[in-house]
C-alpha cells in the first residue's frame, strides 16, 4: 500500500485530531503490507477520500482490499469515542468484516442478523458525539469500487435543484429526449432514497435543506378551485424557477391542484417525518428535530391522520392515486402501503415529538393508536395458506360481537390465481380490507414498510421473505421488484382503471417492475437476516440498469423490458441502487430506515401459521 502526502497529510489529520490515529494506522497498515505481498501496488486499483481540503491516494490490492477508513472508525471505538453503539464490540466488528485483534477480507453476510437493537444503529464514520447533539458529523470517505456506482453518483449529483445557492433536493429526472412535464420537480416521496443516498455518504447537509424547504412550503394557504386544504398536507412536489435577469430564485409547490387526477398526497407527510427521523439517527443532531417550526409541521400532519370522524377502524381512509401508486388502480379504501407508512411514521414522530407545546397530548394519542393499527393490520390484513383456507370456509351475514367474517366477505370473491400462486410457505399483507371486499393483491412497499417498522411481528416478517424467494419469478423476474401482482387485465383492468392508456397490464403501476424499490428489499432482507435475497437481486440489476440507461420501470411479466412510457436516468432508481449497495456493504446503515419492535405491543400472532 502506497499514500501519498507527506508532511501536508500530517498538518492535514492534525486539523481534523486525527493525526495519532493515522500514524497509529500507518504503522499497522505497513506491517500488513508485508505480510499479505502488497509492496508491488502499481497495477491495483485506486481509490481517493478526502480528508480536510486534502486528497489521499489510495493503492489496494483488488485480491486484498484494505478498508482504511474503517479500520480508522474501529480504532475511534475501541479508544472510547463512540458512544452511541447498538450492538457489543465484537458483533460489530463482524458486521463490519473487522475482528477486534485483526484486518481481514470481507466475508459473506448470510449470517448477519441486524434486526435487534435497530433503534441504536447509526453508521458508522458520521454518528456524533452524544455530548452534543449539535456537534458536526465526521467526514466520510467514499469509495467507487465499480463503473456502475461512479456513474450513479455522477447522475445523481447533475439531479441537484439549487435555491438561492443552496441544494434542496434532486430532479424527478434528467431524461433529455422526453418532454419534462413534471418530472423536472422535486417530489417528497421521490427524494427519500436521494436524501438516505447523501445520508450514508456523510452529506447531511442536502437533507437538512430540504427538510426546511418542505416545511416552509407546508405553512402555505393551499387552495384547489375553492376549496382550501388542510394545514397540514405536506406538498407532492416543488419547482425552483430561476430568474436569471434579476438574478432571483422562486418555487412553486404543487399539493395536488396540478397532479393527474388531482389528488393530494398522503404519503408525503409520512415521508417528511420518516427521513427526519433518519437525519437524526444519521448525525446524531436533534436540535434540528426539536425546531418549534418543525414539532409544529408533525403535529399538523398527526392532526390531519388523527382526527376523530366515522370511522370504526384504525386505518387511515384514502383516496385512490393517492400514493405511489398515484393513478386509479382501485386502492381507494384503506391501502396496506397508507397503512404501514402511516404505522412508521407515527412511530417516528414518537420519537421526534417533545412533550411541551402541546407534543405530551399526540404522544399519548400515538400510542392509543398504534396499539389498535398494530393489531388490526396483523389480525385482518394478514394471508397465509391457513388463513386463505379460513376465509375460503366463511360465514357470511354474521350479526354479532363473536363474528369470525367481520367485514362479511363473500368467499365467492376470492380470486382464481391465489389458490394456485399461494405457497405452503410464506404469507403477506393483502392490499386493501373495507367492508365486503378484500384485495388480495400483493403490494411491495406496503409489505416491505411493515417489515422496516415492525408492523409486521417477526414470525410474519420472516414469512414475507419467505413468500418473495418462493414467488421469485413473478415478484422479481428479470429487473427488482413487481410494484404490485398480478396486473388488472381485460374488463376489470377497464372498470377498475378508467381504461388508462399508462396503467396497461404489467406496465407502470399495474404490475411494472421499479427498480427504486430494490433499496425496500435491502432493507428488509437485512433486517431479516437475509441479505443473499438483497445481493441476488442486485446482481439482476446491475446486469441490466446502467445499460438502459436507468429507467424508472420496466414492463412485462418478468420485468423484460424498458417501460414504453418510462423516462430514463429517473432519480429515484439511480439513488435506490445506491442506497442498497452501501447498506449491504455496511448494514448499520439500516439503523436510519428501521425499528426495532415494541415490545410494549403484544403481537396479536404469537407464531406464524403458514407452515
Amino acid at each position: 500500500m502506497a499514500v501519498t502526502g507527506g508532511s501536508e497529510l500530517s498538518d492535514d489529520l492534525s486539523s481534523v485530531g486525527l493525526e495519532s490515529d493515522f500514524s497509529e494506522l500507518r504503522d499497522s497498515v505497513s506491517a500488513l503490507r508485508l505480510e499479505s505481498g502488497l509492496q508491488h501496488a502499481d497495477t491495483s486499483s485506486e481509490r481517493r477520500s478526502e480528508v480536510g481540503n486534502r486528497t489521499i491516494e489510495f493503492h489496494h490490492s483488488a485480491k486484498d482490499p484494505i478498508d482504511l477508513v474503517k479500520l480508522m472508525d474501529v480504532k475511534h471505538r475501541q479508544a472510547g469515542g463512540e458512544t452511541h453503539r447498538s450492538l457489543d464490540e465484537k458483533s460489530f466488528s463482524e458486521i463490519m468484516n473487522f475482528p477486534e485483534t485483526a484486518v481481514r477480507p470481507p466475508r459473506a453476510l448470510e449470517t448477519v442478523k441486524s434486526s435487534e437493537c435497530l433503534e441504536g444503529m447509526v453508521s458508522p464514520g458520521i454518528r456524533a458525539n452524544s455530548s452534543s447533539s449539535t456537534s458536526q458529523p465526521r467526514p466520510q470517505t467514499t469509495f467507487e469500487p465499480n463503473a456502475m456506482i461512479s456513474s450513479a453518483w455522477e447522475a445523481l449529483r447533475k439531479s441537484l435543484v439549487h435555491f438561492r445557492g443552496k441544494p434542496v433536493g434532486t430532479l424527478a429526472a434528467c431524461d433529455p429526449t422526453e418532454d419534462s412535464l413534471n418530472y423536472n420537480q422535486v417530489f417528497v416521496r421521490d427524494f427519500v432514497p436521494s436524501g438516505l443516498a447523501f445520508l450514508m455518504n456523510g452529506e447531511p447537509e442536502i437533507v437538512k435543506n430540504f427538510l426546511l424547504k418542505a416545511l416552509r412550503l407546508q405553512s402555505w394557504e393551499k387552495h384547489i378551485d375553492c376549496f382550501t386544504l388542510g394545514e397540514g398536507v405536506m406538498p407532492a412536489s416543488f419547482k425552483v424557477l430561476h430568474d436569471p435577469s434579476r438574478k432571483f430564485d422562486t418555487m412553486i409547490a404543487d399539493f395536488g391542484e396540478s397532479a393527474i387526477g388531482r389528488v393530494a398526497p398522503v404519503d408525503s407527510g409520512f415521508w417528511w417525518i420518516i427521513l427526519l427521523r433518519a437525519y437524526v439517527k444519521s448525525t446524531g443532531d436533534h436540535s434540528l428535530a426539536d425546531m418549534s417550526d418543525c414539532q409544529r409541521g408533525m403535529r399538523l400532519i398527526l392532526t390531519l391522520c388523527l382526527s376523530d370522524g366515522f370511522d370504526t377502524f384504525p386505518t387511515l381512509l384514502c383516496a385512490d392515486g393517492c400514493c405511489m401508486i398515484d393513478r386509479r388502480m382501485g386502492i381507494y379504501g384503506y391501502p396496506i402501503e397508507i397503512q404501514s407508512l402511516f404505522f412508521m411514521a407515527l412511530r417516528c414522530a414518537r420519537f421526534l415529538l417533545r412533550p411541551e407545546a402541546g407534543g405530551k397530548e399526540f404522544l399519548e394519542r400515538i400510542d392509543k393508536r398504534l396499539h389498535a393499527l398494530s393489531f388490526h393490520i396483523r389480525t385482518y390484513y394478514w394471508l397465509d395458506h391457513q388463513q386463505l383456507n379460513n376465509i375460503y370456509r366463511y360465514k357470511t351475514e354474521e350479526y354479532s360481537q363473536t363474528a369470525v367474517n367481520k367485514f362479511n366477505v363473500i368467499p365467492d370473491s376470492i380470486p382464481d390465481w391465489l389458490f394456485d400462486w399461494m405457497p405452503m410457505k410464506g404469507g403477506y399483507f393483502i392490499g386493501n380490507v373495507s367492508p365486503a371486499r378484500m384485495d388480495f393483491r400483493w403490494f411491495t412497499i406496503g409489505n416491505c414498510v411493515a417489515i422496516l417498522s415492525s408492523l409486521s411481528t417477526p414470525d410474519q416478517s420472516s414469512a414475507i421473505m419467505d413468500l418473495i424467494e418462493e414467488r421469485w419469478e413473478e415478484l422479481v423476474g428479470f429487473m427488482p421488484l413487481k410494484v404490485c401482482y398480478p396486473a388488472l387485465e381485460s374488463r376489470e383492468w377497464q372498470i377498475t382503471t378508467g381504461c388508462d392508456p399508462k396503467n396497461t397490464r404489467w406496465s407502470y403501476h399495474n404490475g411494472g417492475s421499479w427498480p427504486v424499490l430494490l433499496w425496500m428489499l435491502t432493507a428488509a432482507s437485512i433486517k431479516t437476516g437475509r441479505p443473499q435475497i438483497a445481493r441476488k437481486a442486485i446482481e439482476l440489476m446491475e446486469a441490466r440498469l446502467m445499460k438502459d440507461g436507468w429507467p424508472e420501470y420496466y414492463d412485462g411479466k418478468l420485468g423484460r423490458y424498458i417501460g414504453k412510457q418510462a423516462r430514463k436516468f429517473q432519480t429515484w432508481s439511480i439513488a435506490g441502487y445506491l442506497v442498497s449497495k452501501m447498506m449491504l456493504e455496511d448494514p448499520s446503515h439500516l439503523g436510519m430506515i428501521s425499528l426495532e419492535e415494541d415490545r410494549k405491543m403484544k403481537p396479536s400472532l404469537t407464531r406464524s401459521v403458514s407452515f
